[in-house]
């Protein structure tokens, strides 16, 4: 599947538990003793962003995964595609052939192949990486079994969609396999299935171990993002949408069907947010039964010491970027405002932030102090910018690199977010001496891109302030992850996060820009589908006055996301995932007993 950027941890796991290590005599090598499962509930959980950073769910699974292993050690098995090679082994997985008593030698239907190992995140659970090519030639005949049983209308279907069916269905045939070779009954699994990409599985799984619990989240729906992303108004005709014949609309009847069906038959259903439940209810015809909300693991957030060494080193580069795109310096005092995640121009609200800087600039602030504005979000690169990448590595005076582009794109007359700060520029609002400048930095920020060269958590500590300016996000782990490193944010009141602060930290809207700061670290800015331009100066405002605030404001205002950030800790929002294991356990009971 097509990767998408979203700001996701580049930390190390911390060294597997002692007890599992031991030192291979005159050799100096280190050698896993496995920890096998014990007897127990056996939680499977598969995604197909396990060990493959594409978007936010890896930062959910990656994140909560050491708090749900101290629960289920290692009878919490993580279940993803094996989409690498020798050439491009994935930095994610530690191989271990001995775990899961040799399961990765399992002769599985379909040619269906089996990696064993650890997952190189905190708490370093277990992994199964599987191999699923075999199971394409038989997906005509799923397709059918599938409506028969469960009346999902895959005929229409195109893309992708053939991918994720196939994943599902091979981890829903794995979790069956893995369960008997550890002699787990199945009536003490309980089996995880994340997005519409899994559906198929949660359906599979259920008519070949209908004895298993199953749960479905649903993290955003399909239907929902694409009536966004077609430019349709969500919020002012809500209540009118009806899922099926949208599908039908927009040409996604069988990532719907497979998604509405798994929904409908999962044990228990479960999503991210308030906006997400209502949404699910509106264009799934069912409600889940469980918000789950995303949390944050603070073993992310570097110590003090090292959180000081990044932010030095990442405003360095950036400034230094800025000179040579600007010719002209830019003060240690300048304040650095960026945007992140996937790239969808409205949903992700790219559409507002840009316009915020132009009226920021309009207003006259960065007459005031130097604003740089960044942009990072992936788009289709083709390399990086020539020019810019002599000046880096040339010393001396600087040089003028006149672009707002780090990397060339394949699509530059066609992005939308290029095609917007060129106007912009033309119009002179958001560049040149006196002004915002704000520069696209189109790459996945993994530490090599050539021309910034930090990975993206590397890279936060330097920003002053973000904004996520969201149409449409089921929960919005950008200003969470922003927050958690102190580094103050404005969202909207459309991110299941924005809606969390408002009603669960602050209780209610706080007017005042700087004392929601000053409070919660974060600035929730109301957002509708007739508020466009009110949005925008409302995101203004707030960098205005953000922009003014001494230093021992900005200090408190750290303190204050830092401490919104510890309110989202995994510790605390893991109860929600066992209120919702209880469910599919007494769900199952209840279907197993007609």
């Amino acid at each position: 599947m097509k990767k998408e950027q979203k700001s996701l941890s580049s930390k190390k796991a911390p060294k597997a538990v002692k007890a599992e290590v031991k030192a291979t005599k005159g050799k100096g090598k280190k050698t896993e003793v496995p920890k096998e499962p014990e007897a127990g509930k056996l939680l499977f959980e598969t995604s197909w962003e396990v060990c493959n950073k594409i978007g936010g769910i890896y930062t959910v699974l990656s994140t909560k995964a050491r708090v749900l292993k101290e629960q289920f050690g290692d009878n919490l098995i993580f279940i993803g595609p094996d989409v690498w090679t020798d050439e491009t082994p994935s930095p994610y997985f530690k191989e271990v052939k001995t775990l899961l008593k040799g399961a990765s030698k399992l002769k599985l239907p379909y040619g269906i192949t089996l990696r064993t190992g650890r997952w190189d995140i905190p708490g370093s659970p277990v992994v199964v990486l599987i191999k699923f090519e075999g199971v394409y030639p038989e997906l005509n005949d799923i397709y059918g079994e599938m409506w028969r049983l469960f009346g999902v209308d895959s005929l229409h279907c195109y893309g992708d969609y053939p991918e994720g069916c196939a994943f599902g269905v091979a981890a829903a045939i794995t979790m069956q396999a893995l369960a008997a070779h550890l002699n787990a009954k199945d009536s003490e699994v309980l089996a995880h299935f994340n997005e519409w990409t899994t559906g198929m599985g949660l359906l599979w799984l259920r008519k070949i171990m209908p004895e298993a619990a199953s749960l479905f989240t649903t993290h955003a729906t399909s239907i929902g993002r694409s009536i966004c992303g077609n430019g349709k108004n969500l919020y002012e005709y809500f209540t009118g949408y009806n899922g099926d014949q949208m599908a039908r609309e927009l040409n996604m009847e069988a990532k719907h069907s497979v998604e509405k069906a798994a929904a409908i038959n999962a044990d228990c259903f479960t999503a991210v947010s308030s906006l997400t439940a209502d949404e699910c209810a509106q264009l799934l015809d069912k409600r889940p039964e469980v918000v789950t909300p995303n949390g944050f693991e603070p073993d992310f957030v570097p110590g003090k010491r090292v959180y000081t060494q990044l932010r030095n080193a990442g405003r360095k580069r950036l400034l230094e970027i800025a000179g040579k795109m600007t010719g002209r310096a830019w003060s240690e005092d300048t304040l650095i405002v960026a945007t992140s995640g996937r790239n969808e121009y409205r949903n992700k609200g790219l559409d507002v932030f840009l316009d915020s800087m132009a009226e920021l600039s309009r207003t006259g602030a960065a007459a005031r102090r130097d604003i740089l504005a960044l942009v990072l979000v992936p788009a289709w690169v083709r390399e990086p910018n020539g020019e810019l990448f002599i000046n880096l590595n040339q010393n001396g005076s600087l040089s003028v690199s006149p672009d707002y582009l780090t990397h060339r794109l394949n699509n530059e007359d066609s992005d939308p977010a290029c095609r917007r700060i060129a106007q912009l520029e033309a119009e002179g609002q958001i560049a040149g001496s006196g002004q915002v400048k704000t520069i696209f930095i189109p790459c996945y920020l993994d530490g090599s891109d050539g021309i910034v060269n930090i990975s993206y958590y590397d890279l936060l500590p330097a920003l002053d302030i973000t904004v996520f300016a969201s149409y449409y996000e089921p929960w919005g782990y950008t200003p969470l992850e922003s927050i958690a490193f102190g580094v103050p944010t404005v969202t909207t009141d459309k991110s299941g996060f924005g809606q969390w602060v408002e009603s669960d930290v602050a209780g209610s809207r706080i007017e005042s820009h700087i004392e929601s700061l000053k409070k919660t670290g974060v600035v929730v800015a109301p957002r509708n589908d007739n508020s466009y331009w009110d949005t925008v100066k409302e995101i203004a405002g707030t960098l205005e006055s953000f922009s003014g605030a001494d230093k021992k404001t900005v200090e408190s205002i750290s303190k204050a996301a830092s401490a919104t950030a510890s309110l989202a800790d995994w510790k605390l929002f893991i109860s929600k995932y066992d209120e919702a294991f209880e469910i599919a356990d007494r769900n199952r009971d209840k279907r197993m007993s007609k």
